[in-house]
């Protein structure tokens, strides 16, 4: 990477990051805390607030990234910040479990994902794209992995109320970081057309990715309906589920390294497939563990599973920014992320119905159908050409100079 990649790197993924860190740090908690709110005792309600929060973020992904291909992704990531931190203050004001669901609902609203891609990408080449992606995706695993850690500890201490305060300074701290660490966007020629949403919902390879990270993210979330009961019927106390989490999270980053290497020898195809497989098996051995989970299996199956997660975390985004017209890259990463969004919403919001309606053996069942099912929509895919460029040539000549 030259100096100008990695300063964009570093400072786009601080912001995940810092933002992901707020969202995290309050799921680990919400659920229990919410039900003290007036209105808390209805379990409908305490999953709505939790969901609405992906339902405004998909709803909303599309126009900001249509903005941000008309307007600069800089001014609209930093509009979509301060919305995020004034849903933060609202929910941690918040009065009532309505109150909190408005407050969601508003964080939601600040739908950056799109445009901090769309910037990401803008300011890396094709040959380290999935390393910039990869750093980002990293930061966000890392940060899960803290609140798993931090969130009981700060919830006993300033409760769910000051989780909110801490997440809404973080996105204002993010806004900071856009404003005077994050390198100007390149400037755009004004003959190109900008923003062409219809051209990108008929690209074939897009649609892929698509339907990918809808998947992807609506398995995870339904996922974590589930695995927190197994931990405890396996004899873990919920205090210590970030026992079997963080471990299983940090040793599945030594992988991403070897991921690089696989991409410059042609072999992004085979190791994106391979990391949906991977992720479909993880489900079935979650089917197979339902009845008698034990600690050992639910560790080794969730290494699996962030193996093959943080692969397709990694790679997914950088394939979408490289296969969208350049012209409507922000039109394209909106609707990616609309569909993770989505993917949130339906994963938490179906999942939970299926664990409670059908049972375990039933979510797992419909969590491998899911992904067999993507298997199969991604199999026809082609990576896109990772030889070196002349403006690659121009970069490795200016790092030596």
């Amino acid at each position: 990477m030259t100096p100008l990649e990695r300063r964009a790197s570093g400072s786009l993924a601080t912001i995940f990051a810092a933002r992901m860190l707020g969202l995290f740090l309050v799921l680990p908690v919400f659920a229990l805390e919410a039900a003290r709110y007036p209105g808390g005792g209805d379990p409908a309600l305490i999953g709505l607030a939790m969901g609405i929060y992906g339902l405004t973020q998909g709803l909303l992904q599309i126009p900001f990234g249509l903005a941000s291909d008309r307007f600069g992704r800089k001014k609209v990531i930093v509009i979509g910040l301060l919305v995020f931190a004034a849903g933060s203050f609202v929910a941690a004001a918040a009065p009532t479990l309505h109150w909190l669901i408005a407050g969601r609902a508003l964080q939601g609203a600040g739908a950056v994902s799109a445009a901090v891609t769309a910037l990401l990408a803008d300011q890396t080449r094709d040959s380290v794209r999935t390393k910039a992606m990869a750093l980002v995706g990293a930061s966000i695993g890392l940060m899960f992995a803290l609140s798993l850690v931090a969130a009981p500890v700060l919830a006993a201490h300033i409760g769910l109320h000051g989780l909110f305060v801490i997440t809404g300074a973080l996105a204002l701290a993010c806004i900071a970081v856009v404003m005077w660490w994050t390198p100007p966007a390149p400037v755009e020629h004004s003959g190109v057309p900008r923003g062409r949403l219809s051209e990108v919902l008929r690209h074939g390879p897009l649609l892929r990715l698509d339907v990918g990270v809808l998947v992807l993210h609506a398995v995870q979330l339904a996922m974590w309906v589930a695995v927190p009961a197994l931990l405890v019927q396996a004899g873990l106390d919920k205090a210590l589920h970030w026992q079997v989490y963080l471990p299983a999270v940090l040793a599945s980053f030594v992988l991403i390294g070897g991921l690089f290497a696989l991409e410059r020898r042609g072999y992004l195809r085979a190791v994106f497939l391979s990391a949906i497989g991977l992720v479909l098996l993880v489900q079935l051995g979650l089917l197979a563990a339902a009845s008698h989970p034990t600690l050992p299996v639910l560790a080794l199956l969730l290494f699996l599973f962030f193996c093959g997660f943080n692969i397709l975390e990694a790679t997914q985004p950088s394939l979408a920014s490289r296969v969208a017209p350049p012209h409507a890259r922000g039109a394209a990463l909106g609707v990616y992320n609309t569909l993770q969004s989505l993917g949130f919403f339906a994963g938490g919001a179906v999942g939970g119905w299926l664990a409670k309606n059908v049972g375990l053996a039933g979510l797992f069942t419909a969590c491998a159908a899911l992904m067999l099912l993507w298997l199969v929509v991604a199999w026809p895919m082609r990576a896109p050409s990772s030889r070196p460029t002349a403006e690659d040539m121009l970069a490795d000549e200016a790092e030596a100079t």
